[in-house]
């Protein structure tokens, strides 16, 4: 059955509609109350939401996973001895790694996208959460913001992880391993981030940042 075609929405001025991310279907945006979220009536994608208490939440999220970059990135993430001799790998001495053997390219692309996005996504985060905060440099927010959802496209931890639980299961026949702290570290650092991306909603993010400044959410 097809869609009816909608009355008015040429006439609503821009901040009130909203259109699908995933079948660009327009409707009017309706206003949402809190823990209520709005999906799309043709594709079930979800539009908006408004979750409780989300800014104290993602502070405690985004200053969680900055503790743990550190650790996950410069602590041992497994010790393999082979041959009576025994070292200690981490994400970083994999990229020192890639960069002596002769890839430079690939350790240049490792480096951006394992441990250099990752960290700007975080502070941009952190900057938003404190422009909205104390509620001051939003323009400047919602520049970050828009910055921070271009840095998406190139943070790849998840990759890496699978990378390095591929590695574990090839060595383990070969070689006697044992997983370090840093590999908790890791997985700890992409749960957050993953729960931090879920609960930092942006419905709510842009309409904070809007709100002051009076410019349409693009």
């Amino acid at each position: 059955m097809p869609h009816p075609k909608p009355t008015g929405l040429p006439n609503l001025p821009l901040q009130d509609l909203i259109a699908c991310h995933e079948c660009d279907l327009l409707m009017r945006r309706e206003p949402l109350a809190a823990g209520e979220k709005s999906c799309c009536p043709r594709c079930g994608y979800e539009l908006a939401a408004h979750r409780h208490q989300w800014r104290r939440r993602c502070f405690a999220l985004v200053l969680t996973a900055l503790l743990l970059y550190i650790p996950a990135n410069f602590l041992p993430i497994m010790h393999l001895t082979l041959l009576g001799q025994t070292r200690s790998d981490t994400l970083w001495t994999g990229v020192v790694g890639l960069y002596d053997s002769g890839m430079q390219g690939v350790a240049i692309l490792v480096l951006l996208s394992s441990m250099v996005i990752p960290l700007l996504k975080l502070l941009c985060q952190l900057l938003v959460l404190l422009s909205l905060h104390f509620r001051i440099a939003l323009r400047t927010g919602m520049l970050l913001y828009r910055s921070y959802h271009h840095l998406r496209e190139w943070g790849m931890l998840e990759v890496y992880l699978i990378g390095i639980l591929v590695s574990i299961v090839k060595l383990v026949d070969i070689a006697d391993l044992s997983l370090g702290i840093g590999l908790a570290c890791f997985v700890a650092l992409l749960l957050t981030q993953i729960w931090l991306e879920m609960s930092m909603s942006p419905h709510q993010v842009w309409d904070a940042l809007t709100e002051e400044t009076g410019e349409p959410a693009r």
